[in-house]
Order: C-alpha cells, then sequence, then structure tokens
C-alpha cells in the first residue's frame, strides 16, 4: 500500500466516524426536543454541522467524536468557532423569522460507546 493510498483510507475512515457522530448528535438532540433544520450547512465563510431549533430558539451545533469530552471540546479552536459564528449570521440573515429568534453555539461531543454529550452555549 502506498502513502496516497494510506491517506485515502484514513480521510476515508474519519469521514465516516464523522457522518456517524453527527447522526448520533442529531438523535441526542432530537431526544431532548429540538427539531434538525440543517445539517452540514456550508459557506464560504464556514460549516455549521448541525442546525437545530426548539421553538424560537436556533442551536448551531459543532460534533466532535473524539475519545473523551475534553478532547472534543479542546478541539473547537478558536478559529474554528469564528468560523462557525460568520456561517451563522448569514444562516439566521436567511431565515425569514431572524427578528424573533434567539441562537446560540453548543457543542455535542461524541464518545465511542457512550451517549453524546451536549455542552450548551460552549462558546
Amino acid at each position: 500500500m502506498t502513502g496516497r493510498q494510506s491517506s485515502r483510507e484514513a480521510r476515508r475512515k474519519a469521514l465516516k466516524i464523522g457522518r456517524t457522530g453527527e447522526w448520533l448528535a442529531s438523535m441526542a438532540l432530537r431526544a431532548k426536543g429540538y427539531r434538525i433544520v440543517a445539517r452540514n450547512f456550508r459557506t464560504k465563510m464556514g460549516e455549521i454541522d448541525i442546525v437545530a431549533r426548539r421553538g424560537d430558539l436556533i442551536v448551531f451545533v459543532e460534533v466532535k467524536a473524539r475519545p473523551s469530552t475534553s478532547q472534543a471540546l479542546d478541539a473547537v479552536s478558536f478559529e474554528a468557532q469564528r468560523r462557525i459564528s460568520n456561517a451563522a449570521e448569514l444562516w439566521i440573515a436567511r431565515q425569514k423569522d431572524a427578528a424573533k429568534l434567539s441562537w446560540r453555539f453548543d457543542v455535542v461531543a461524541v464518545r465511542p460507546g457512550r451517549w453524546p454529550v451536549h455542552f450548551e452555549d460552549a462558546f
């Protein structure tokens, strides 16, 4: 196996873990009464893993699949927060009811073999 093939395989594995983590995070949020309104919302400014809604509250969720919750939280860098915030402002601006919405940024930590942990107002 060449270095190129192994890096391709590593990327595929990481994407699969990420997709599984986002699905688990979505299930955990739904169980808490949130409605998932968007997944993998992409803009030139950044990407939001999950946009969820409960009433007039919009939650922009960053999902991190890591071995521990502390590693998941540490993985959300200041630069990532800035990109997510910029994308969130664009998402909000496109909503017809933007004036009545409140919003926050959450993190969901997905750990192997455990139920996801939801950190509200994480940044």
